[in-house]
């Protein structure tokens, strides 16, 4: 225990304070192993990333990917899998899909969402086996999809029916086990096991980054290198400020008298977070913004000259270098903000469960009218938020046009997912160490 009060004194050093942290954490056996494990399932992952499919031209395929930014973001989602075409190709796409469309549909269909909220663990249990069940087809579709692609731009050689069905299989099987290997993890109680398949992979591309630009440097260019890392380091103070901001509704609730004690008297607050939506409206974006450019690649090679010439423009105006491509990504990122904190956030059902509890917003009646002024507090809130999340989507963009060098391995995109993980799996970890504190206390 004196230990711990040291950590928490005001003027101790941050240094000494995580060193301490650290080793407690490897001194308690079975957070140990935890960790461990999970590390050795990360690294069965990144080796399943890196063991490419048969029959793949690996030159024309890292050309492709060169070329194609779009491609690149989608390559950030599978882990890296998509860039080699690796037994794991899709990464945990498919599955992070069929849940966004399980969410929805809660919203759409009313049993699915008593199954949901109601049915406590056994609802939820059978809600996750409905979501893998629709990773497979799926998994199956974007296959095919990305196999046809690759096909028509000679990346890959085969055209007979076994070998595409084959292909189908393995990628398929590559999302399954990426989705069992993920819910392994999460079971273990150290951080989202899908969220850190993703955060593997983005991790696993900055050490061939620094290199190649290490090796392509220009001395001449040693100031904008410069501003670069300044642009990094508070690209992260800014996601960390906004990952953790929320605004403290002060909430009270009344006294209630049952026999001879007396209840309630107390305040406290809701906290309303200003980015509630988390990364799931960029995943959103990406997924339509993808969608025209890949349609536009299928037929740039049409037979008909018409069409061809059509799908180099529609290719060239959803390319990133466009400006139209950086104002279309902001604005969908802006509306998928606020759609999904629609989604996550009612309003109408905090009221009433403030009000079946005795509590209030002060100087607001309960009711409807609690909830109207949580949703007018929520919309403003979630503008800043949405704001945040479009300039984080297409900073790296704006960073290679101003300064003339490519954007880092990370980008926006996984620079945001990236400190979201690693501030989640920070508080798990602190959690299991609080837990463990106060269970020797």
């Amino acid at each position: 225990m004196r230990g711990n009060a040291q950590s928490l004194a005001p003027n101790s050093n941050f240094l000494s304070t995580m060193l301490a942290k650290v080793t407690q954490i490897f001194k308690i056996k079975e957070l140990r192993n935890k960790i461990f494990f999970i590390l050795a399932l990360l690294v069965v992952f990144r080796l399943a990333a890196n063991i490419p499919i048969p029959g793949v031209d690996q030159d024309r395929l890292k050309a492709f990917f060169d070329s194609n930014q779009l491609f690149g973001l989608l390559n950030l989602f599978s882990g890296r899998g998509l860039s080699s075409i690796s037994l794991v190709m899709l990464g945990v796409g498919p599955y992070i899909t069929a849940s966004i469309i399980m969410q929805l549909l809660t919203m759409i269909v009313p049993s699915l969402e008593k199954i949901y909220k109601e049915e406590g663990e056994a609802g939820r249990q059978k809600f996750n086996q409905w979501t893998r069940f629709a990773t497979v087809p799926l998994a199956a579709m974007q296959t095919f999809g990305m196999i046809a692609l690759f096909r028509s731009q000679g990346i890959i050689a085969a055209t007979g029916t076994m070998s595409v069905i084959s292909m189908m299989v393995i990628a398929t099987a590559g999302t399954i086990f990426l989705m069992w290997l993920g819910e392994l993890i999460t079971e273990k109680g150290v951080g989202n096991g899908v969220s850190l398949i993703i955060f593997a992979g983005i991790v696993s591309g900055i050490p061939s980054t620094i290199a190649k630009t290490y090796a392509t440097a220009d001395s001449s260019q040693i100031f904008t290198y410069l501003i670069l890392g300044v642009i990094l380091i508070a690209a992260i103070a800014a996601v960390v400020f906004m990952t953790e901001g929320q605004r403290n509704m002060p909430v009270s609730y009344a006294k209630r008298i049952k026999g001879n004690k007396m209840y309630g008297g107390t305040s406290t607050h809701l906290p309303l977070r200003i980015n509630q939506a988390g990364v799931i409206p960029i995943i959103f974006a990406l997924s339509i913004m993808l969608f025209p450019g890949m349609i536009a690649n299928f037929l740039t090679k049409s037979s008909n000259g018409t069409i061809a010439n059509i799908a180099v423009k529609m290719s060239a105006l959803f390319s990133p270098s466009n400006w139209f491509y950086w104002l279309f990504y902001f604005i969908l990122v802006v509306a998928f903000t606020y759609f999904y904190t629609a989604v996550v956030f009612d309003p109408n059902k905090i009221a009433e469960s403030l009000q079946k509890q005795g509590g209030y917003i002060l100087g607001i009646r309960p009711g409807k009218n609690t909830a109207d002024y949580l949703y007018r507090i929520m919309n403003r809130i979630t503008l800043s938020g949405a704001v945040f999340l479009g300039l984080i989507a297409i900073l790296p963009f704006f960073v290679e046009s101003f300064t003339n060098v490519g954007s880092v391995s990370i980008g926006g995109t996984g620079l945001l997912i990236v400190v979201s993980v690693v501030i989640e799996t920070i508080k798990q970890v602190q959690g299991q160490l609080a837990m463990r504190d106060y269970e020797g206390f």
